[in-house]
């Protein structure tokens, strides 16, 4: 039982945090959404940073396995697309933590850390697959034009979500209406394909051929 009271409230904070933003909840607003008391929430987690603490340890798994390389052959352009994709939908799931980033990593020392960690085990699987294609003769660049590809990949996906926002690509009442997909999947999905366009100037011409046949599902 006491298991099961953990799993909710790291869950109900979860779903409040990327919903209203994790500066606007308190642990009362949590213990209140599950209908808790406030003394039931502290035996389980001592306080709100606790529970962000092992969300983020959650996220942290999920994104060191979509980061994952293939081991035992050079990657190929599905290869990229898989991970953007596992990439991008763990970003979504746990949004509120690239959404408040800077708040989030200013109060906690710990985090700031392990998200260092993140990117740095980001840009070196990105860098790793260009360098892949490259030796797999999918791709044509020099070693500074990878190193700086991969830089840019890594700069467009971690603030892709923030600048969207910022944007105001689409309003509330356009997402409130939309049928064809998901609110916020056809943003994950834009972002893939602008990350993609990174790497398009570089490819051989049947790659690049290949690349757009598979964009067209990604152009608005």
């Amino acid at each position: 039982m006491a298991r099961q009271t953990r799993e909710r409230i790291l869950e109900a904070s979860l779903a409040m945090f990327n919903a209203q933003g994790e500066p606007n909840v308190t642990t009362n607003h949590i213990a209140d959404e599950l209908e808790i008391s406030p003394g039931n929430l502290y035996y389980h987690f001592r306080n709100k940073e606790n529970i962000v603490e092992h969300i983020f340890a959650r996220y942290e798994a999920r994104m060191d396995q979509a980061l994952l390389v293939p081991d035992h052959r050079l990657p190929n352009l599905e290869d990229v697309w898989l991970q953007l994709h596992l990439v991008f939908e763990c970003m979504w799931d746990y949004r509120f933590l690239y959404r408040d980033l800077i708040d989030i990593l200013s109060r906690n020392r710990k985090l700031k850390m392990h998200f260092a960690r993140i990117l740095t085990r980001a840009a070196t699987s990105a860098s790793d697959v260009l360098k892949g294609l490259a030796q797999g003769g999918v791709l044509r660049a020099t070693q500074d034009e990878i190193r700086a590809t991969a830089e840019n990949v890594l700069l467009v996906t971690t603030f892709w979500l923030n600048f969207n926002a910022v944007r105001g690509m689409r309003s509330d009442l356009a997402r409130s209406n939309e049928t064809r997909t998901d609110p916020g999947q056809e943003d994950l999905t834009h972002g893939i394909y602008q990350v993609m366009l990174l790497i398009a100037p570089f490819l051989r011409d049947a790659e690049r051929m290949h690349l757009n046949t598979l964009a067209q599902a990604y152009r608005r």
